[in-house]
């Protein structure tokens, strides 16, 4: 394969095929809009030397995101039947099931007790991505394994701004003790740079948008930012003037797209300002981060949403979301469920408690579903959608919450991988690690790789 090692020389090449508007303070990267560029230029430079990597073979971004469930799933109510029939919990899906195949049989047995005992969320977490085994101790000598979207971001983070994003709709913990003698790292982080460097997420909105659209550096922006909210202008506002010029030059299907994409990154500044309007969450009396609205549905939208600009402006091609950490207690009085979500896990021989965990399976499958369904209205650069050329796995390290089992795990796989996956079925293959798939992903994404984690070889059938 051939040496990525990048040059600052390259790097710039890099970045300047990518279209932006600048301002005080501030550059917005544009989505993929044909009058701005020749056919070809949306290929990385580095392509021609190295085909294929993180682009389809129409030369668009592919990209890839995992996201992460708490609690396992009531799987009665979860997998498809043998005609992908969709089952209670999936039912919001059903419109989207072109879009998306659900693999059984896959498991993590690193995340099996083992002599460690208890601990079985904490070690899920760990084991979701990285498909090693997670060090028993409470202390700052953790270790575990390299997660498969920093795998990725190490070999192709270099093609766009961001080599990834860690994005969580829960709190985050990276010290002390959180589960039976594991350290809280293992349970609030699904991204791993190395076997003993966890990559935090950001959980608040306000920073993940500032991180994708702010200028220079973390002090920098802060000052911009502080600036904006003062004079309560868009970040949009200081660009206007290269906004029309940008609209000149674009066609009528492109500029309708652009036009588009300006509304959802103004309405999204919105949305953010209201929320910051909230200053605490239903469950604490603690004061709530700017940006971070009570509502759980609403905030994990919020990171979806995130997600699908940084997907749309090419700011990152890698990507993790961890809706809410594994042992989370969670209650969702919305839906009419006042218990926390980890007890109910743990009482299911009443028909009652298993049909409220039904229900919160099928929350978050609502968000999921949303998330998929703006992800395929939004054309790429090849005039497919996003979610044509994206890999979307969704799921978690726990099958069944009651026992707490890691074989046969919950996994759904979305998008098309640019034309390399074969979604719309229920895929049930021999049991074998989750890292078996990880290697499939990770070689259409470019990365040329047999081994992945404990994985045993590469899944094919996908």
């Amino acid at each position: 394969m051939t040496n990525l090692t990048q040059t600052s020389e390259q790097r710039a090449l890099a970045l300047s095929r990518r279209q932006f508007l600048r301002g005080v303070g501030v550059s917005i990267a544009l989505p993929a809009l044909p009058s701005l560029m020749p056919s070809a230029a949306w290929a990385d430079p580095l392509a021609k030397a190295a085909p294929g990597l993180a682009t389809t073979g129409s030369g668009a971004p592919l990209r890839m995101a995992f996201m992460s469930i708490p609690n396992g799933v009531q799987q009665d109510h979860w997998f498809p039947g043998d005609d992908f029939a969709l089952n209670a919990s999936m039912s919001p899906l059903e419109s989207l099931k072109p879009h998306f195949q659900v693999i059984g049989g896959l498991d993590h047995q690193h995340a099996t007790a083992g002599r460690d005992g208890a601990g079985d969320h904490a070690r899920a977490s760990a084991t979701f991505l990285t498909g090693a085994r997670a060090r028993k101790t409470a202390g700052s000598d953790i270790h575990v394994g390299i997660s498969v979207d920093q795998v990725a971001a190490q070999k192709l983070g270099h093609l766009t701004r961001l080599p990834s994003l860690e994005l969580s709709s829960d709190v985050v913990r990276n010290s002390g003790s959180c589960d039976s003698g594991y350290a809280c790292a293992y349970q609030y982080n699904l991204a791993w740079s190395s076997a003993t460097t966890p990559v935090s997420p950001e959980p608040n909105p306000r920073l993940v948008f500032e991180r994708l659209f702010g200028a220079g550096d973390k002090s920098d922006r802060q000052k911009n930012f502080a600036i904006r909210q003062e004079t309560e202008r868009s970040i949009l506002d200081f660009v206007l003037e290269e906004t029309g010029d940008v609209q000149r030059r674009l066609g009528t299907q492109d500029r309708r797209k652009f036009d588009e994409y300006l509304t959802v990154v103004r309405e999204m500044e919105k949305r953010l300002k209201a929320a910051e309007q909230i200053k605490g969450l239903p469950e604490t009396n603690a004061p709530s981060p700017a940006g971070i609205p009570p509502d759980f549905a609403e905030y994990m939208q919020f990171m979806y949403d995130m997600l699908i600009l940084a997907f749309q402006t090419d700011s990152t091609r890698i990507a993790t979301l961890l809706l809410a950490y594994d042992g989370s207690n969670k209650t969702y009085p919305k839906i009419g469920i006042p218990e926390g979500h980890h007890y109910l896990t743990h009482n299911q021989r009443n028909p009652e408690l298993v049909k409220k965990v039904a229900e919160i399976d099928k929350y978050y499958l609502t968000c999921f579903a949303n998330f998929l369904e703006k992800m395929s209205k939004i054309e790429d650069i090849d005039g497919k959608s996003l979610l044509h050329n994206s890999m979307i796995v969704y799921g978690g390290a726990i099958a069944d919450g009651n026992r707490h089992t890691h074989d046969n795990l919950p996994v759904i796989l979305a998008g098309h991988g640019g034309g390399t996956l074969n979604p719309g079925r229920f895929n049930k293959v021999s049991s074998q690690p989750m890292s078996n798939l990880f290697v499939g992903m990770l070689n259409r994404f470019g990365v040329e790789t047999k081994t992945f984690g404990d994985s045993s070889g590469r899944l094919e059938q996908i």
